[in-house]
């Protein structure tokens, strides 16, 4: 709007039409910085270390919308006694000012409120790490029960404040590293459960011991990780990161050969060679892994030697290039860069298949867990001599697939792909051994409910984490053949099957970028009936009344749904977008019933017409959820059903836009509503606990994969006598 102001030609001649255009922008602008300073300043009350940083960056924006209305007010032009008013037509240096102002002011805002973003996470994870230190000394069952439930809370918020940043974050390496560092959290959380359970129930027991103290280390690191993403301070791990990848090093060796076509006297010699040496020496991860096969052993240990030796050629071309620069020389020196890059594709592509058939072969061989399945039948045996044939074998699986992590991260191709795998090789590294100490506990007391649940936890995370591999090998091979650009893993998006049995053989997809275009238009339809939305709930007096909120939590899946069509947002695959659509539809359906009760509450005729169109919103999300969750085969039926499960949320917020302002005037015109009020929490637990958080508990605990720790905190019934 404020670029559109500032492009705006002057004319000789206006219509009525643009002066009133050019108001109505005017208008728009100073009514969004009033609501954003209204939040600015409610941000300021909340925090008063920053209270006066805050205030004056609001009180900057305020008044810049206010000369920016000022100046579009074109009403004066229709009264000539009024000439001397300034106006956009008569100084657009103002209106320029203004906008400077305005831009200055609100990044100050942003900045200001960022910190304190920043803070509330750091807080939560001192808050985090205070209650698992007080977790690491409990003696008493009873103790325990206490303070796991306080912990679980805790967490539950530290994952929301961090779901929230995830979503914020623009580096997609970031992004990928949160979403890591979050999964380990979330199924250390669980493990921390069990573990500590186990060690209280055989205080003795040193396996336990063992088992328990991995497990807080895990979460330590990962709760470090998470600081060091929200504060931008650089790990050595993150500085190593662009060094290990084979696929990184000749990218950047392609791009500087290919640069000599522009200029022969940008790079020496000697860079070209070291950067060839290191790409060389990283293909001996390959060449000497026990697990790569002779035949790609013998192409790669080829290939390097032809690299080195096209190499030379070019060298020995470059240097006569240089001296005497002639048309057959130039020629000569293009053949040689084509041949060279030609080695280092083919370079790159036998080590992509070296990689990927190992991963291959590795992910069928374990996919029927039978080492694991002994680890669980001799511990409940209580034979000791079998768990330690049987931690052997777990111990050489476990090598295998750390090796086959290490050796798809060079081949990963992206950045983000490549943190995938360095997680996934810490994952199976970690687990592993922690297998091995549960198995040993229940071997020692085979009779003991509580070792053999914790086994199974143990068990579960590994095999979640090959399920996981499948995923992320399937994505690596898509990068190769260019089916994906830049696709990052979310790790705590909910995955197909796993909420509903009915998405198992669905195979999740994005839209290509035809598909998009097509699908635009009805996902700014849905964008605006969300806006629409939004508008009609801000009217309300009663800003945490339930209607509201409910409304509020819809209107933002909405949203997400809209930006899905864009390519943008949370929603990443069509498998994504169903699964939102169905809880969508859950929450609709939910909403209904809530209709159902609101019109005992009046006692106007107008609530004969409010039950009448909130009856046609179950129907609405009958439909929609059924249409989410019918399987379908093929990418044109896959477009057909993500186009009718936009269509269909739009139906639900095309009725949702009526019966809003229906309920609003019904409840003013009598004066009731007061039941549905609850206190307003503080401004800095709104993130995590208001909005569409405090009506759809469901929805976002689902989306934060949170729901099964929940459970755990709230039914402590878990400690019986084992």
């Amino acid at each position: 709007q404020i670029t559109t102001l500032i492009n705006h030609k002057d004319k000789p001649k206006r219509s009525d039409k643009t002066l009133q255009a050019i108001q109505r922008v005017g208008q728009a602008v100073n009514l969004a910085v009033a609501r954003f300073v209204t939040v600015g300043e409610a941000i300021a009350d909340e925090n008063h270390e920053l209270k006066e940083e805050m205030d004056i960056a609001c009180i900057e924006a305020k008044r810049a919308g206010e000369t920016i209305a000022q100046l579009t007010d074109v009403a004066s032009l229709y009264h000539p006694e009024s000439d001397s008013h300034i106006t956009i037509f008569t100084d657009k240096t103002g209106i320029v000012k203004a906008a400077r102002l305005l831009l200055s002011s609100v990044t100050k805002v942003l900045v200001l409120a960022d910190r304190i973003v920043i803070k509330q996470i750091i807080t939560s994870r001192n808050k985090v790490i205070a209650t698992m230190e007080q977790l690491e000394k409990v003696s008493t069952f009873q103790e325990f029960v206490q303070i796991f439930s306080q912990f679980g809370n805790e967490m539950v918020e530290f994952a929301h404040l961090t779901g929230d940043r995830q979503n914020d974050l623009k580096d997609e390496k970031k992004k990928a590293r949160m979403a890591a560092s979050r999964a380990v959290l979330e199924k250390c959380t669980m493990m921390l459960l069990t573990a500590s359970k186990t060690c209280l129930r055989h205080p003795d027991c040193e396996s336990a011991r063992i088992n328990k103290d991995g497990v807080f280390h895990q979460m330590r690191l990962a709760l470090e990780q998470v600081i060091e993403i929200v504060t931008d301070s650089r790990s050595n791990g993150e500085n190593e990161l662009a060094s290990i990848s084979i696929y990184s090093g000749i990218r950047v060796f392609k791009n500087k050969v290919e640069g000599l076509r522009e200029n022969l006297y940008f790079l020496s010699k000697e860079n070209l060679s070291t950067m060839l040496e290191v790409i060389l020496e990283h293909t001996e991860d390959f060449t000497d892994s026990a697990y790569t096969s002779h035949e790609h052993r013998e192409h790669i240990l080829e290939l390097s030697k032809q690299a080195k030796m096209e190499l030379e050629q070019l060298f020995s071309v470059w240097m006569q290039a240089q001296n005497q620069n002639t048309k057959d020389l130039m020629e000569d020196l293009e053949v040689a860069i084509l041949k060279m890059c030609q080695c280092m594709n083919e370079l790159k592509r036998e080590l992509h298949s070296a990689a990927t058939s190992l991963a291959t072969d590795l992910l069928k061989y374990h996919t029927d867990h039978m080492v694991l399945k002994a680890l669980k039948i001799t511990g409940v045996e209580g034979n000791l001599e079998a768990i330690a044939e049987y931690t052997c074998k777990l111990s050489e699986q476990k090598e295998q697939l750390v090796e086959m992590c290490r050796l798809l991260r060079h081949v990963s191709g992206t950045e983000p792909l490549e943190i995938t795998c360095i997680h996934a090789e810490d994952t199976f590294q970690v687990t592993g051994p922690q297998i091995i100490s549960a198995a040993e506990t229940l071997a020692l007391h085979p009779s003991s409910k509580i070792a053999k649940e914790n086994l199974e936890v143990f068990c579960e995370a590994w095999e979640s984490q090959l399920s996981d591999m499948s995923t992320l090998l399937r994505e690596i091979n898509d990068v190769f053949e260019g089916r994906r650009g830049e696709k990052r893993v979310y790790l705590s998006l909910p995955r197909p099957g796993k909420h509903n049995t009915n998405l198992k053989a669905l195979k999740p997809v994005k839209l290509d970028t035809e598909e998009q275009a097509k699908i635009a238009k009805l996902g700014l339809e849905l964008h605006l009936l969300t806006c629409e939305v939004d508008s009609e709930t801000e009217k309300w007096e009663d800003q945490e009344n339930k209607f509201v909120q409910h409304v509020q939590g819809m209107s933002s899946m909405a949203y997400s749904m809209y930006l899905f069509t864009r390519g943008e947002g949370l929603l990443k695959t069509t498998q994504d977008l169903f699964h939102q659509a169905e809880i969508f539809a859950a929450e609709g359906t939910k909403l209904a019933s809530a209709f159902h009760g609101f019109p005992d509450q009046l006692h106007d005729d107008g609530k004969l017409l409010l039950l009448l169109e909130s009856e046609k919103l179950i129907p609405m999300c009958q439909q929609l959820q059924m249409t989410a969750k019918t399987s379908v085969q093929g990418k044109s039926a896959t477009f057909t059903k993500v186009d009718a499960c936009i269509q269909r949320t739009r139906n639900v917020m095309t009725l949702l836009c009526q019966l809003l302002p229906l309920c609003c005037r019904l409840l003013k015109k009598n004066r009731v509503g007061n039941s549905c009020l609850k206190p307003a929490p503080p401004w800095k637990e709104n993130r995590a606990q208001t909005g569409i958080n405090a009506q759809c508990p469901e929805r976002t605990d689902e989306m934060l994969g949170l729901k099964s720790l929940e459970n755990h905190v709230t039914n402590m019934t878990f400690l019986e006598q084992g």
